[in-house]
């Protein structure tokens, strides 16, 4: 996955051998929990869906490195007993020190997933890969050498636009929230409830997405 800053992207993948990846409402829920950790700290979320067996995330970001703080465990020595070598064990002090580093979105959009799938693994006492070996990220608002004029993914059709750079972003917006009903999961868009098309129609108050950027790229549900 290749990132770049003030530009959106549809984050997507699907279980290996397009198997199941959710199997309990809990496990939606424990998704999307984890979507907050290692995704927000990066990006604006404009639209998401899960599905049985695969995940859309259509996202704008802020920053393609953020500063983590990882725990690290550091024995300092009384100085006193540096030269009584055999107190020195007696009086070791551990401390816990936090230790700032740099995360790509890429590498946490990974750690996310292989953080899930073993959640899962554990849950089912099943081994092997969960989701496909590649995640796959594509522009929306970069035309020029990385999106094309259409839209096109294993999870949807070819679509001729004429102002990829405007329509193209909507088409996907529109596509993520209508994916379950193309599935046959529900009547409407507002009947999924693993997606965040209720949140956008106002029947729900959820707190992943941002209203204020989906506003500033004119984007709506229809």
């Amino acid at each position: 996955m290749q990132f770049a800053t003030n530009h959106i992207y549809h984050i997507y993948n699907r279980g290996n051998n397009s198997q199941p990846i959710f199997f309990s409402r809990e496990n939606y829920l424990f998704f999307l929990q984890k979507v907050k950790t290692y995704v927000l700290p990066y990006s604006d979320i404009l639209a998401w869906c899960l599905m049985p067996n695969h995940f859309h995330l259509m996202v704008y970001v802020n920053h393609v490195e953020v500063e983590v703080r990882d725990g690290e465990q550091v024995t300092n020595i009384n100085s006193e007993q540096v030269t009584e070598r055999s107190n020195i064990n007696s009086e070791q002090v551990t401390e816990s020190h936090q230790l700032t580093k740099k995360r790509s979105l890429n590498d946490s959009v990974s750690i996310l997933l292989r953080s899930y799938a073993r959640a899962i693994q554990k849950q089912n006492k099943i081994t092997g890969s969960l989701f496909q070996h590649r995640t796959k990220a594509v522009c929306l608002t970069e035309i020029d050498g990385i999106t094309p004029s259409w839209f096109q993914s294993r999870y949807g059709t070819l679509i001729n636009i004429n102002n990829p750079e405007k329509e193209y972003p909507q088409i996907c917006f529109n596509y993520i929230h209508r994916n379950p009903v193309k599935s046959g999961l529900a009547n409407d868009p507002g009947g999924w409830e693993f997606s965040s098309y209720s949140d956008h129609a106002g029947l729900r108050n959820g707190k992943l997405i941002n209203h204020e950027r989906v506003a500033e790229f004119g984007l709506h549900i229809s």
